[in-house]
């Protein structure tokens, strides 16, 4: 039987959570939430499965999704996970940054449907 791709959604608004986390989970993923960027390292260190793909929120309390970047491609185990940033900001400097701190892709969330998000994030997965 084949593995289930585990995703990590690391997104601080409890409503737009729950709405991917639902999606991939109709869609036959194992799903890991983390609400910040602290919460999201915390799990992905001590983590068994590393996830398949993280998906990640860039403005968020505590530690934000370009500082989560930047500590998961410190770390050998964690440094290639494909990692698509998830986020309202439209402004293209935090886009350039991330993509140059070694995120994969970009979404902006009010500009794509729970669905085009899923089928980006395959297009990812394909490419392991």
């Amino acid at each position: 039987m084949e593995q289930k791709k585990k995703i990590m959604i690391v997104e601080d608004d409890v409503f737009v959570m729950d709405i991917y986390h639902t999606k991939f989970v109709q869609e036959g993923f194992e799903v890991v939430s983390a609400e910040n960027g602290i919460d999201g390292l915390e799990k992905l260190k001590k983590a068994e499965a590393i996830p398949d793909l993280i998906l990640l929120d860039i403005l968020m309390p505590y530690m934000d999704g370009l500082e989560l970047i930047s500590e998961i491609k410190k770390d050998d185990r964690l440094k290639d996970i494909p990692i698509i940033l998830l986020t309202n900001l439209s402004q293209k400097s935090d886009i350039e940054k991330g993509l140059e701190l070694g995120a994969n892709d970009y979404l902006i969330k009010s500009h794509f449907t729970p669905s085009e998000v899923l089928e980006k994030a395959r297009k990812y997965l394909k490419k392991e």
